[in-house]
């Protein structure tokens, strides 16, 4: 059995900021639904691009969402998480959305039509990691670098 350290605030967003795939959690009319993602940081905001039309485009605008990414080694029992809560809102404004394309675009892996720019400024940042004697930024399969 492995122990569980709290990660901090800047550990968080450091392995936010390097991720590339996570996940949305959110409420809609008929239950829970968790969305994976391709997703950006800019500045203390995770964004992505979905479809109005999605479950996300839908039931995700002016609502309290959480964003999830994490990283196990099941060989060594150990692993890491980071939950990222807030309201996502809809980016409307051009200038706003050019900015966050140049500055960092969200990248779909899926194909469609991805028109609906969703920020989630998040109020609430936490994580924490399994085990001992590794760092979970030396470890990460994917390190996105901007």
């Amino acid at each position: 059995m492995q122990d569980s350290f709290e990660l901090s605030p800047s550990e968080c967003e450091a392995l936010l900021r390097a991720g590339v795939v996570g996940r949305i959690a959110l409420a809609t009319p008929t239950g829970p639904h968790i969305v994976p993602v391709n997703y950006s940081v800019v500045e203390e905001s995770v964004v992505v691009l979905t479809s109005p039309y999605s479950l996300l485009g839908t039931h995700g605008r002016d609502s309290m969402l959480a964003f999830e990414i994490d990283q196990f080694d099941y060989e060594y029992h150990r692993g890491w998480s980071v939950v990222a809560r807030g309201r996502a809102e809809v980016v409307t404004d051009p200038a706003e959305v050019e900015r966050i394309r140049t500055t960092w675009p969200p990248r779909p892996w899926a194909s469609g039509i991805r028109t609906l720019c969703l920020r989630i400024r998040w109020s609430e940042l936490s994580g924490r990691r399994l085990g001992t004697g590794w760092v979970p930024m030396e470890d990460l399969p994917v390190h996105r670098v901007v």
